[in-house]
């Protein structure tokens, strides 16, 4: 039944929509299921190159016998009830999730970033992040501390009472690569270390010299490449108010500056 759990069958049947190219909406349709459904069974139990319908349906037993007998809260829509549809929005979100995961974010990590950016002020209790994604308040803790020790996100109290609220500013992705660039230049350095160890006359000590000018260019072009963006999208905010007096500026709250599209 559309409302019901999912099926061994079922299970199968959307490990053979993936392994045939199929995307969630495709399977869902055939299933006769949300999209939604599709999508958070998938990416719970491995994502989309990693499905395995007998495990699976195995891991679906396990948490359904430890389930408590009370139901359990429907999960928060992380949209205001402003015309946008909350089913398409679930979908974008989980599909953003995966995309993280896959470039490396742990997964709760990812889950609260996201679910932080998707909101319209980019705000959230830690109380609102356990309620939205049914998690315990110990998994966002450490989520937070994470993305908090990378520059992704900063806390603040909440005017709406004594908790602090964690913001994820407009810069967010700025801040990803350039701790990308961080951890570029630390390979740098290691390899060329590793490359005087080892003797860059040796094959070990050569390959690691070899990787070394590999990373600094790279490194070169990702350092250039942010500043240029800085370069491109902001202007001094009296320049700005000048060219362009009738479009409300947004201004880049690590400078005074402002962008302009």
């Amino acid at each position: 039944m559309p409302g019901g759990r999912l099926t061994h069958e079922d299970r199968r049947n959307i490990a053979a929509g993936l392994a045939g190219g199929l995307g969630y909406a495709e399977i869902a349709r055939r299933l006769g299921r949300p999209t939604s459904t599709v999508s958070r069974e998938v990416i719970r139990n491995g994502g989309s190159g990693g499905y395995r319908a007998d495990q699976a349906h195995q891991a679906a037993q396990r948490r359904a016998r430890r389930r408590k007998p009370a139901p359990a809260p429907a999960r928060t829509s992380v949209v205001d009830p402003g015309g946008r549809d909350p089913e398409a929005v679930r979908e974008f979100e989980d599909r953003l999730v995966t995309l993280m995961i896959k470039s490396g974010f742990p997964r709760m990590t990812a889950k609260v970033l996201v679910c932080l950016y998707l909101t319209d002020d980019g705000r959230l209790t830690a109380a609102e992040l356990v309620r939205r994604l049914r998690v315990s308040p110990a998994s966002i803790s450490k989520a937070v501390r994470d993305l908090e020790g990378v520059g992704l996100l900063r806390r603040e109290p909440d005017p709406r009472g004594r908790r602090d609220s964690y913001i994820v500013g407009e810069d967010v992705w700025l801040q990803a690569w350039l701790g990308s660039v961080q951890v570029n230049e630390a390979l740098v350095r290691i390899a060329r270390h590793g490359a005087e160890v080892l003797g860059v006359a040796t094959p070990a000590g050569a390959r690691l010299a070899h990787a070394a000018r590999i990373h600094a260019h790279i490194g070169h072009d990702m350092t250039h490449a942010a500043e240029r963006w800085h370069e491109t999208a902001f202007t001094p905010r009296k320049a700005a108010y000048e060219d362009d007096k009738a479009t409300p500026p947004v201004t880049c709250d690590k400078c005074d500056y402002v962008y302009v599209d």
